[in-house]
């Protein structure tokens, strides 16, 4: 059975982890499990909705593949020695490592990006490139055996890029065919260099409100 493990801590962001978590647990062979420092629900960075940790961090000596979600609350565990002794510790033991949004910061911050191309949320360049990372806009990053994903919805594309290394391209298209993830958004906002002046404008704003 491959192990694949998603921590939650408090201020993650619901869909960088629920993403992944639907494409990876229709994988054949993979047991799913959310632990965080203690079992129960993390609330999401809006202390609105809420995710059940069903396992502690130290249960876990080991792990074939780390999903690290981003939100508000990655900027703080960057000052979480326990918790990013525990990552590096499930990083020595994986197959694969990997990041989304803002989770990257962790990686960094765990000492497991110095050197290597790495993506994150466009408002969290400067943060990852302190960690020695080189930042690249590209929506996906695989470098060694560790893959990173740009903002919240590409988990979704990080899970579907992961699946086909861990079991095979007709799993993993059949994984993308089973939730129906055929993306047509109404329009062309999803990256600073596609959005208008007037959106980023809109989406700063809001961002430097809420803090």
């Amino acid at each position: 059975m491959m192990r694949i493990l998603i921590p939650l801590f408090p201020g993650v962001t619901t869909l960088d982890a629920v993403g992944p978590y639907e494409v990876l647990r229709q994988l054949p062979g993979v047991e799913v499990r959310f632990p965080a420092l203690t079992p129960g629900v993390v609330l999401d960075g809006a202390n609105i909705l809420g995710l059940r940790a069903d396992s502690a961090f130290a249960e876990f000596d080991s792990t074939d593949v780390l999903v690290v979600p981003g939100g508000p609350g990655a900027r703080p565990r960057q000052e979480d020695d326990v918790f990013l002794t525990w990552i590096a510790r499930m990083h020595a033991s994986s197959r694969w490592t990997t990041s989304v949004c803002t989770g990257s910061l962790i990686l960094g911050a765990a000492g497991l990006l110095r050197g290597l191309d790495a993506t994150t949320h466009w408002s969290a360049v400067a943060d990852l490139e302190a960690h020695g990372a080189r930042y690249t806009e590209e929506r996906v990053v695989v470098r060694d055996r560790i893959i990173t994903a740009a903002g919240v919805s590409s988990g979704i594309d990080m899970a579907l890029a992961l699946a086909e290394r861990l079991v095979g391209p007709v799993p993993a298209r059949a994984a993308q065919l089973s939730i129906e993830y055929d993306p047509q958004p109404p329009f062309d906002s999803g990256a600073p260099s596609k959005a208008t002046p007037e959106v980023m404008a809109y989406v700063t704003e809001r961002r430097r409100r809420r803090g």
